[in-house]
């Protein structure tokens, strides 16, 4: 039954995308954990075989489930650290197992509190705070460990009816909903035999009209800007790769695509791009490269646009080579070509683009300098381009809902998300990680605009709703429309008091459960 749901929790996200078996993915791990030992006493009630899960038993029945989950879904690890961390097979296995050892601990947690719930006899209490639980451990995976990759609200992006639940609640809110009805499912599993049919046929019920939800046409959302996002399709290349001749050569070949794109403007636009986008830095392009500089000056001043440039930042424009400190940035320059502010990463990528705990992950410093050694920036602060506030965001900060929303409290009309997706190859990753940054867009009500490297590249509407896009792995141009926002979602303005909420039911169900000892109430 671990292995099951663990199986399902994989497919329901991309590049499986069976999103609508989520509705029954933890029910089999519901079962496991409150179906699990034999009485030890003789049992006189009808339908009572087996009992719920000591707590040290849920624990490691969920673990497992966990560690299995991770493995599958973020098995794109290994490659990324093999081809592109410098380790050997061996170790990069042995990093993905430790990956996945370290977070199946939140599943674990998960099974260790409906297990103290349970007590000793199948408890409703279990049952219906099992929603609460999971809500609660995932708020901790995304505050204390810092990887909310995936969370399960996030499977249901597409269903655009209930994805905007997520305008109230965050993608919390849909996890909890996910929850409820795998509960139902469970619960039919979990009565005596009688009454299993009624409540199965409920609980499905319950489960095809909230997927069926993604059936009711949404309306169409009005743009009146465009914006062209470059799509460079740069191969991640070691240092010593990028010759001069190479390096111009792309700064050419990349202006030239700026200034004429693939795909030309129809006749009589009447909006013509008025901002620009290169990606997350892919390539040795640094701010304070008086090349790059000039390069993307120029496009600017060509096209009389502001261009938002992926980069590698420096203090005080210290020259390559000379900085202490290093910045993944995203620049702003405007129409008359000057380089005007800057927004740095503030969450990096652990042992991606910095080492956490450098004493204790000493052999680990290898690997970084491979991929970068970045210090984080200060400020979610939107960037002021004319008449627009742009909410940049870099890469991996797509994961992270609280702190995407912190822009548009600060006043971002449109965001600007710049990423280079090819550290993930062919795997699932792009595609689970375009499905999060696109639940950012749902939860504040804004039009995205998702410039990559490699791909997905694309113009996303305040329904999560891809409206333009390019291939990936092509170098081209996207001429990606959208609009500018001022109104601000109830989420956007509280943040994520849903998930506290639950983390406080939670924690005050199990002071409950030890302060008092009330005997759990079997399911009749």
């Amino acid at each position: 039954m671990v292995l099951l749901s663990a199986a399902l929790q994989i497919v329901i996200f991309p590049l499986p995308n069976f999103y609508m078996l989520g509705w029954a993915a933890l029910t089999p791990l519901l079962l496991a954990l409150l179906r699990a030992r034999e009485p030890d006493t003789l049992q006189l009630r009808e339908g009572i075989k087996l009992l719920p899960a000591r707590p040290l038993q849920a624990f490691l029945l969920a673990y497992g489930c966990g560690f299995f989950w991770y493995a599958g879904t973020c098995y794109w690890i290994y490659n990324t650290m093999r081809e592109y961390g410098g380790v050997n097979a061996p170790l990069a296995l042995g990093l993905l197992t430790l990956f996945c050892l370290y977070l199946a601990i939140y599943h674990g947690v998960f099974g260790l509190i409906i297990g103290l719930l349970a007590d000793r006899s199948l408890s409703r209490r279990a049952l219906l705070l099992a929603p609460v639980v999971w809500v609660a451990v995932e708020l901790a995976r995304t505050r204390v460990t810092g990887f909310p990759w995936d969370l399960l609200g996030t499977s249901q992006v597409d269903n655009l009816p209930l994805a905007r639940l997520a305008t109230l609640t965050g993608v919390y809110g849909l996890s909890f909903e996910i929850m409820v009805v795998n509960v139902a499912v469970a619960t039919a599993f979990l009565v005596r035999r009688e009454k299993r049919q009624l409540l199965l046929v409920a609980a499905f019920a319950a489960a095809a009209v909230l997927q069926c939800g993604e059936l009711i046409p949404m309306p169409a959302v009005a743009s009146d800007r465009s914006a062209l996002l470059l799509q460079p399709n740069i191969p991640i290349l070691e240092g010593s790769e990028w010759t001069k001749d190479y390096f111009e050569s792309t700064l050419r070949d990349l202006s030239s695509i700026s200034l004429k794109p693939p795909t030309s403007a129809p006749a009589g636009d009447p909006f013509p791009p008025g901002l620009m986008a290169w990606p997350e830095s892919p390539a040795p392009f640094y701010a304070s490269d008086p090349l790059f500089r000039d390069a993307i000056s120029t496009v600017a001043r060509e096209s009389r646009s502001w261009v938002v440039a992926g980069s590698v930042g420096t203090p005080g424009g210290m020259a390559p080579g000379s900085a202490s400190h290093y910045y993944n940035s995203g620049s702003l320059v405007n129409p008359g070509g000057q380089w005007v502010s800057r927004y740095d990463k503030v969450h990096l990528v652990p042992f991606g683009e910095y080492v956490p705990f450098r004493r204790l992950f000493f052999f680990a410093g290898g690997l970084t300098k491979e991929v970068g050694d970045f210090s984080p920036g200060a400020s979610r602060q939107p960037l002021p381009a004319g008449d627009q506030k742009l909410g940049v965001f870099i890469c991996y900060e797509s994961i992270f809902p609280d702190e995407i929303r912190q822009l548009v409290d600060n006043g971002a009309q449109v965001f600007v998300n710049i990423s280079n997706d090819g550290w993930y190859g062919d795997s699932g990753a792009y595609a689970q990680h375009l499905k999060q940054a696109r639940m950012r867009a749902v939860e504040n009500a804004r039009w995205l605009l998702r410039d990559t490297n490699t791909g997905v590249t694309a113009s996303i509407d305040p329904y999560g709703r891809v409206v333009a896009s390019l291939p990936r792995k092509v170098r081209s141009a996207l001429r990606a429309p959208y609009a500018l926002s001022n109104a601000t979602t109830f989420y956007t303005r509280h943040g994520d008091w849903f998930a506290y909420l639950c983390a406080i039911i939670s924690v005050g169900a199990l002071v409950a459960r030890f302060l008092f000892h009330s005997k759990a109430e079997s399911i009749s």
